[in-house]
C-alpha cells in the first residue's frame, strides 16, 4: 500500500523545492516518486506546512541525557570541564538508561532519522540497536599522559567491539587537542581512519587556541591546576596540531570521512589548511551548545563562503536544552538572516548523511531512498524562512 503525502511545499533537498508538491511513499517508507500535485483524491494526505527529509543529527552525547538542565550556561570550556568531572554520575545507571531511550524517541518524532553519536561507554548500545534512528557511533577517547596509551587504546577497541554485537557502527575517534597527549592522538586517528570516520572537536572555544598559540588561559591553567599534561604550545591555533598528527600517519589528502565539530573560533587560515589537507571534511556546528557554553557561534558565514560542507548536531543535554534539530536551524536562520533556508536544509539533512556514510538511505526525498518523511509547521511562505513558531513532526 502506497501513501501520496501532499503540502505546500515539498522540499527534496537533492532538488528544488515544489510548491503544491506530492511525495508518494511505498508501505516500507521507501519514496517512490515527487511531482507537483495536480489533483487531490480522497487517499491523498494534504498538510499545511512544507515536507521535507528526516533530519541528521550529526553530532550528539546521549549518553548525557540524564545532565538536562544541571549545568550552569556561560561558564567557558574550563567550566565546563569542571562541571562534567563533577555530574557525570549523578544518576544512578537505571534512569540514565530511561533518559537515553526518552531523548531518542523524543528526536524519531521530531524527524531524527540519522545520528552521529559520541560514546564514552556502552549504556545507549542496546537503545540505539532498539531504535528505528540510523547510528554511527563514534568511541571517544581521552588520556594526557604518553604512558595511559596502550590500555586507552585497547579499551577503545573492546567498547568497539561490544558496540559491533549490538549491530552498531562504530569507529574509535579522538576527542580534541587538549584532552590527548600527542601520542595518544595519533593512536587515535590511526584507528578512526582505519574504519574511514572520524569525529573531532575542533576550535570550540578561544581557551582551547590559546592552550596552542601561548600556553595561557582558564583551560591551560585548569589542567595544570590538575597536574595532568598540556599539549606544546605551537604559536598556531589548535586544528595544526591535529593537521599534524594526520600527516604523521600518511601523507595528504585524507579521503576519509572526517567531521570536525563545533569550530566555534575557526579562521580562514584554519579552514584554508584543512580544506589544503582534507578531500571530504564536514564542518559540523552545534548552534544552542556553543550559545550555551561560550556565547558565540561558528563563523557560518566565513564557511559558507568558502564552500565548507556544513553539517548540524545538537550536542548533549549537558550543553542544551532541548535535541531538536527544528531550534537549531532556526537559531541559525537567526543569526545569519542572509543564509537562505534551502542551505540550511541541506546541512541538517543531506550533509550530514554524507558525513555519516548515511546517503544511500537518508539525506533527500529521493526515488529509492527511506529518509522518513517530515512535517514543518508554522512556516513563513512569503519569506521562506522558518518562525519562532515552527515545529517538526514525523509523518513517515
Amino acid at each position: 500500500m502506497t501513501r501520496t503525502i501532499a503540502a505546500n511545499y515539498i522540499f527534496p533537498v537533492s532538488s528544488p523545492p515544489i510548491r503544491n508538491g506530492y511525495v508518494k511513499v511505498s508501505d516500507n517508507g521507501e519514496v517512490i516518486s515527487t511531482g507537483t500535485l495536480e489533483e487531490e483524491s480522497e487517499s491523498t494526505e494534504f498538510y499545511n506546512g512544507i515536507i521535507c527529509p528526516g533530519f541528521v543529527n550529526a553530532h550528539c552525547h546521549i549518553e548525557l541525557s540524564h545532565l538536562k538542565g544541571k549545568f550552569t550556561e556561560g561558564s567557558g570550556m574550563s567550566g565546563f570541564i569542571n562541571q562534567i568531572n563533577e555530574l557525570r554520575e549523578s544518576a544512578p545507571k537505571e534512569e540514565r538508561v530511561a533518559l537515553i531511550r526518552k531523548e531518542m524517541e523524543q528526536m524519531y518524532s521530531e524527524g531524527v532519522t540519522g545520528l552521529g553519536d559520541i560514546s564514552n561507554c556502552d549504556e545507549s548500545f542496546a537503545v540505539k540497536r532498539d531504535s528505528p534512528i540510523l547510528s554511527r557511533t563514534f568511541i571517544e577517547v581521552f588520556g594526557t599522559e604518553p604512558h595511559d596509551v596502550p590500555g586507552i587504546i585497547r579499551n577503545a577497541l573492546d567498547l568497539r567491539r561490544n558496540a559491533s554485537e549490538y549491530g552498531i557502527r562504530a569507529s574509535v575517534t579522538p576527542h580534541s587537542p587538549y584532552t590527548m597527549s600527542p601520542e595518544l592522538l595519533g593512536a587515535a586517528c590511526a584507528e578512526g581512519l582505519k574504519d574511514g570516520y572520524i569525529s573531532y572537536h575542533n576550535q570550540e572555544s578561544q581557551e582551547e587556541d590559546d592552550m596552542f598559540l601561548t600556553g595561557t588561559g582558564a583551560l591551560a591553567e585548569n589542567y595544570r591546576g590538575r597536574g595532568l599534561s598540556t599539549p606544546a604550545v605551537t604559536g598556531r591555533p589548535a586544528i595544526f596540531h591535529f593537521l599534524e598528527a594526520l600527516r604523521k600517519i600518511h601523507r595528504p589528502p585524507f579521503n576519509e570521512h572526517i567531521l570536525l565539530v563545533h569550530n566555534t573560533v575557526t579562521s580562514e587560515e584554519c579552514i584554508d589548511a584543512a580544506l589544503s589537507m582534507l578531500s571530504a571534511p564536514y564542518w559540523v556546528t552545534c548552534p544552542k551548545s556553543n550559545i550555551f557554553i561560550h556565547r558565540r557561534l561558528a563563523p557560518i558565514p566565513l564557511l559558507a563562503r568558502k564552500g565548507a560542507r556544513i553539517a548540524i548536531g545538537t550536542d548533549s543535554l549537558s550543553s542544551n536544552h532541548e535535541l531538536s534539530m527544528i531550534k537549531e536551524m532556526a537559531l541559525l536562520q537567526k543569526s545569519f538572516p542572509e543564509i537562505c533556508f534551502e542551505d540550511i536544509l541541506q546541512w541538517a539533512c543531506l550533509n550530514g548523511a554524507m558525513a555519516l556514510g548515511m546517503d544511500d538511505t537518508a539525506g533527500s526525498i529521493t526515488p529509492g531512498k527511506r529518509p522518513g518523511i517530515v512535517l514543518v509547521d508554522n512556516f513563513d511562505f512569503r519569506k521562506m524562512r522558518l518562525t519562532d513558531k515552527s515545529t517538526s513532526r514525523r509523518i513517515i
